[in-house]
This record gives C-alpha cells, structure tokens and sequence, in this order.
C-alpha cells in the first residue's frame, strides 16, 4: 500500500514538472522570439537616432566654425576700406590696424601689408622681425593668387615664425599695380578654446583635420598639432559616422567638412554617452523581459500545481471511495458470515448450557441425585459446572453482539450522563486490568456536566474503544486521563493517554476502515472507523491530536440539544 501511494505521488509530481515545462516553453519561445526582433530593432533605431545627433551636433558646429572664419575674413577686409593705409603705411597705421582686430576676435596674432610683389612692407604684432619679409614663394600667398576669389585660410604651418598659426590673407587689386595683400594669423590655441566653447555641455571632443589628415584644431589630451589623426578625410564624406578605438575607450566620430576652407571638424563622443538612451532603453527591455517571464513563469507554475493538485485530490479520493467500497463489500461479508456463524454457534451452546442444568439436577439431592459422592466433591463439581454456564453466558453474549452488528439497528435514545457511562464502562474488571498493568486512570469530570440525548449502549461502545485503545498504545507504566467538559451547548469527552503517539501520515488513515497500527491478531481496524460513524449519526465528531513519543488525544464532541434539533430523526 506505501509503495503504491508512493509510485501515485510520483506519477503527479513527474506530470507537474512536464506540464510545466510544456507551458513554460510555449509561453518563452514567442516571448524570446519577439524579444530578441523588438531588442534588435530598438537598437538599430537609437543608435542611428545617436548617429544622427552626433553628426547634426557636428555639422551645428561646422556652420558655427564658417561664420567664425567668414567674420574673420570681413574683419581683414574692412582693414582696407577703413581708414585707408598710405602705400608704406607707418607702424602707428599697423598698430592701429591690429587694435581694431582684436577687437573683433582675440584669437589675431598680428597682422601685415604686402605690396603687389610679395614683400611685407607693414606689419604690427610680437614678431617684428618679420617686417620686409617676402612671402611671395609661401604656399599660401600662391594660393591666393591664383585663387578666384578675394581670400584664402592657410592650413597650420610653421612658416618664419617656427610656431603653429594660420593665416587669412585677403588681396585687394590695385589698377595698374597688381594686388596688395593684407593678412593676419590667428593663435590655434584661441581657435581650440572658441571650438570647446561651442561644444561645451555637449559631453563631446571635437577637432579639426586637413585633408592630409593631420590636426590643424585639436586637444591636448586628444593629440598634437600637425600630427596624424586617425581618420582619413579623403575615405569620408558628411553622412559618415565612424565607430573609432583609442586608448581603450571606443569612440563615435561624425565629420563635417567646412565650406570656407578644405577642412573636416569631427566630434568624437564615447559610445556610453552616445548610445546612453540605447543601454538604458535596452536595460529598461531586459528588466521588463526578465519581469513578464518571470510573472509568467510564476503564474504558469502556480496554475498548473493548482490544477494537478486538485486532479491528485480527486484521484486519491476516487481512490479512497474505491477502496471503501471494497471494504464495505468485505464488511458486509464479513457481517453475513458473522450471522451465520452466530447463529451456528448458538446452537451448540444452547445444548451445552442444557446439559449444564441437566448435570446440575443430577447432583441435586432434591431431585433424587447421586448420593454417595462426599459433599465437598459434590460442591466442586457444582462450581466448575457454573464456571461452564457463565462461559456459555458470555459467548452467548458474544454472538448476540455479532448478530446485533451484522443487522442494520435504530439507535434507541436516552438521556444519559456521560461521567456516569464512563464509570459504568471502566467499573470492575478494566479498572483492575489498568493497575496491574501500572496505568494510572484519571478522572476529570465536570460534576456540573448537564445529560445529553444519545443511544448508551453504542455510546458506551464508542468510550470502550477509545480506552481500550489509549491502553495499547501505552507500552510499560503510563497514564490515561478521562476528561468531561461543558462548552457552550457541546460537551466534550477527552480520552488522553502517555502513549507511543502517531505521525501525520497515520492521523490521515486512522479511521479508514481496516487501518491498524497493531500487531497481526490484535486488531481489524473497524473500531475508530465505527465510533466514527456511531458519534456523527448522534451529531457528533471525533477531534484527534497526536504526535510521535508524546501520547495522543481523542474527542468526542456531543450537542446537548440534539433532540431539539431534529437530529434524531436525521440519524434514523
């Protein structure tokens, strides 16, 4: 029987886990299917949204750089038309020239006047020792030359000076003379401070390249002037955004080239702080992932216990139901037998207790009886031939009981005092069997405990039980207690007892008809199963608490009123 409720325990707990992870799987594959598509796509679209921002950021700051550098060129222009400079302009005209520059901007160095040949033949500013300097083989006043229009940015260079600058260099025909040429450099370090302002609070690092690649505008920290960069203009176009590693940090670049001189500005941003919206969106879609599954999951799980565990109740109990009927059979064949063999053993018993009275007669001298046997003999025989009679009385007894119990009987109502039907059943022979065995009995009646309406004798067949039961149980010197209560319009019997106790797993079993806990011939397991039923057809029930080495508890709880609430008639 533990085996097959063990394999039936298993087969449930195998057909949850399975179950479970057939719904598990059907309900994470759609989720990690359209998790992963919607993550992908999500992805793509901030990060071109981050893309887009770094290079509107960039081409933002490439139309602020050309105003910059077109106000810078109208600056160098206006040199000519204010004020204008005698042909060898003296150095006050010069000083003043640059006064009004760095009025405009204080990035302008200096400044000089270059006549039609090349030579400067003016200039104001820290390095006068360029004064009388011929330019006229310097790249840039080439370039201006042949140029179309009226101004030409150098890139970065060196030149007579030996130190990073470039120039703005703007000509200015003259009928019949050529050009004069009026030009100014500006500090790159100025130019990197107006580029980090207009980039600042942007979390960005811009820099600008010539189309050699080489820094003409960078930070210190970021590179040198005039070294290589480590992008490549002419393999770039503006819609270009590069994803750049550099000294462990991977980098996003946008380049925009300007339109007033051949260079790119790029802006580099880390990709944390550019994709910062695409991990914290993708961290917000993992949470909110991990959390469905992890509901659904929870939800599936409980779900699906809940089903099988009433599919598992109701099997056990179709099963129960199966098995009590298969006891019933059994016990209505066992009762059908038991009449039968009553009623065979009555017969024999009634001739032996015939025969007793005929014996007995014999030895009467009253009725003419043997008379030569001595009379102590004649005493002794008399006494064992009563000893047989009250054997036969109380086998007689015994098969009344049986006949009694195999016939479907009305229970006959009394009012009955449970402290006095105790008494009546522990009077005599038990409570004599109780000491010598070393069981102390304790009774603890409430004297005040008012009749209930109940049927004695079976009731009295309920207490015999539970007593002889609490004895069983006590192996060696122990203690049963009788206890009788009044609570509110119930009474309660307790039998309690110092005995071996019961596990959870025998409480559930207890009244099952057929269940014992005894050894092989010391009991059937009909006797709870019938208290049981005896106590509910009088409106009662049967409360057990028991637990391993600490003795058990039986109650039987009776109303006091249940003739007046028509229980009689409900337990007919």
């Amino acid at each position: 029987m533990a085996g097959e409720n063990d394999n039936f325990r298993a087969y449930f707990k195998r057909l949850r886990l399975r179950l479970f992870l057939a719904i598990s799987l059907a309900f994470l594959v759609p989720i990690a299917v359209l998790s992963f598509y919607f993550h992908f796509q999500f992805n793509v679209t901030l990060k071109k949204s981050g893309q887009l921002h770094l290079q509107s950021l960039a081409e933002s700051q490439r139309n602020t750089i050309d105003l910059f550098l077109q106000e810078r060129v109208v600056n160098i222009f206006s040199l000519f038309h204010r004020n204008p400079l005698s042909p060898v302009p003296t150095q006050a005209e010069m000083d003043a020239k640059l006064r009004d520059l760095r009025e405009f901007s204080d990035a302008f160095v200096d400044t000089g006047y270059l006549d039609p040949g090349g030579r400067q033949i003016g200039y104001s500013g820290p390095f006068m020792y360029l004064l009388g300097n011929d330019y006229s083989q310097e790249s840039w006043y080439k370039n201006l030359m042949a140029a179309e229009r009226d101004y030409y940015i150098s890139d970065i260079y060196l030149g007579f000076r030996n130190k990073p600058h470039f120039t703005i260099a703007v000509k200015q025909p003259v009928e019949g003379e050529g050009a004069r040429v009026m030009r100014a450099t500006l500090d790159p370090d100025k130019f990197y401070i107006f580029l980090r302002n207009i980039a600042q609070g942007k979390s960005v690092d811009s820099a600008i390249i010539n189309m050699a690649g080489e820094y003409q505008v960078v930070d210190p920290g970021q590179g040198t002037l005039l070294a290589a960069s480590d992008i490549q203009p002419r393999k770039i176009t503006d819609e270009d955004v590069l994803e750049l590693d550099g000294a462990g940090v991977t980098k996003l670049v946008a380049a925009a080239r300007l339109t007033e001189v051949p260079w790119y500005l790029t802006v580099h941003q880390p990709l944390e702080v550019a994709y910062a919206r695409m991990y914290q969106a993708c961290r917000i879609m993992i949470g909110v992932t991990l959390l469905i599954i992890v509901v659904g999951l929870s939800a599936i799980w409980l779900t699906t216990s809940r089903l099988l565990r009433r599919a598992e109740e109701n099997e056990a109990s179709r099963r129960e139901l199966k098995s009590q009927l298969f006891h019933a059979s059994k016990l209505m064949a066992i009762g059908e037998l038991a009449a039968g063999v009553a009623h065979e053993i009555n017969n024999p018993l009634a001739i032996i207790l015939s025969q007793c009275g005929v014996i007995k007669d014999m030895f009467d001298p009253e009725y003419g009886g043997i008379q030569e046997m001595p009379p102590e003999t004649h005493d002794r025989l008399r006494g064992e031939i009563e000893i047989v009679e009250e054997s036969v009385y109380r086998a007689r007894d015994i098969t009344q009981k049986l006949l009694k119990s195999s016939r479907r009987s009305e229970p006959k109502f009394a009012e009955t005092n449970m402290n006095t039907l105790i008494d009546d059943v522990m009077d005599g022979f038990m409570e004599r069997e109780f000491h010598i065995s070393n069981i102390e009995l304790i009774k603890d009646y409430d004297h005040q405990l008012p009749d209930v309406m109940t049927d004695p004798d079976q009731m009295r067949q309920v207490i015999q039980n539970l007593i002889n039961n609490a004895y069983d149980a006590i192996e060696g010197p122990g203690r049963i207690t009788l206890t009788t209560r009044r609570k509110g319009e119930e009474i309660k019997v307790t039998v309690t007892d110092t005995g071996k106790g019961m596990s959870a797993e025998v409480l559930e079993k207890i009244f099952m008809p057929f269940f014992t806990t005894k050894e092989v011939g010391k009991g059937t397991g009909l006797g709870l199963g019938i208290s049981l039923t005896i106590v509910e057809s009088m409106g009662g029930k049967i409360d057990v608490q028991s637990m391993p080495g600490a003795g058990s508890s039986f109650t039987i709880t009776l109303p006091i009123n249940f003739m007046k609430s028509g229980g009689v008639k409900e337990a007919a």
